[in-house]
C-alpha cells in the first residue's frame, strides 16, 4: 500500500513539474489559454462585430430580399414553429450556420450562393446575428448582415410572415441544409 501510495504522490509530481514547464498562455496538450488581460466584454465584442457588418431595420431587409439578398433564419425550430417565419427566408440553425455557409466547405448549403450575395441574418431580438454575421465575413462573405431587432422587430414592423413548415422527421436530410421556404 505504502509503494502505491508514493508512486501516486510521484505521478502527481511529475505531471505538477509537466505543468510548471508550459509556456505562458499555454495548457496541457497545446490549447492556447487567454490571458486574463486579454479579456473583452461582450459589449466591446458586439461593437467590433457591428462594425464589420450591415445592420438593416426589418423594411430595409425586405427591400433588400426584392433585389436578391437572402434572408438566413437561424433561430431554433421551436422558435419558428411558436412564432412563424419569414416567407422566402432559408432555414439556418445558429449551430450550423459557418459549415453551411463556409464557401470551400465540404457541408456547405448550395442556396447560400456566392461571397458577394447579400447574406441578412434574422434572430428572435437581433442579438446572436450580429455576431454570427461578423464571422461570415470573416469567411469572405462581403455582403454580410443583420435585421436589427431580429423577428419581434419584424413582425411589430407589420412585415410578412407565416406558418413555419411542419419538418419531416427521418427524413434525412441534414439541418441546415434545405431550400428556402415559401407559402
Amino acid at each position: 500500500m505504502r509503494g502505491s501510495t508514493l508512486g501516486r504522490i510521484a505521478l502527481g509530481l511529475a505531471a505538477a513539474a509537466s505543468l510548471a514547464l508550459l509556456a505562458p498562455g499555454r495548457a496541457a496538450h497545446n490549447r492556447v489559454v487567454a490571458e486574463p488581460t486579454d479579456r473583452r466584454t461582450l459589449d466591446e465584442l458586439l461593437a467590433e462585430a457591428e462594425a464589420r457588418i450591415t445592420r438593416l431595420s426589418p423594411e430595409e431587409a425586405e427591400q433588400a430580399m426584392a433585389a436578391g439578398a437572402l434572408l438566413i433564419d437561424v433561430r431554433s425550430e421551436r422558435d419558428r414553429e411558436r412564432d412563424g417565419i419569414v416567407p422566402g427566408s432559408l432555414h439556418i440553425p445558429r449551430t450550423v450556420l459557418e459549415w453551411r455557409a463556409d464557401p470551400d466547405g465540404a457541408w456547405r448549403n448550395p442556396h447560400v450562393g456566392r461571397l458577394d450575395r447579400q447574406l441578412i441574418l434574422l434572430c428572435n431580438h437581433g442579438y446572436s446575428t450580429v455576431l454570427a454575421a461578423a464571422t461570415l465575413a470573416e469567411l469572405g462573405h462581403t455582403g454580410a448582415g443583420d435585421v436589427r431587432g431580429g423577428f419581434a422587430a419584424w413582425r411589430a414592423a407589420g412585415l410578412p410572415t407565416m406558418a413555419a413548415p411542419r419538418p419531416v422527421d427521418g427524413d434525412g436530410e441534414l439541418a441546415g441544409m434545405s431550400g428556402p421556404d415559401f407559402p
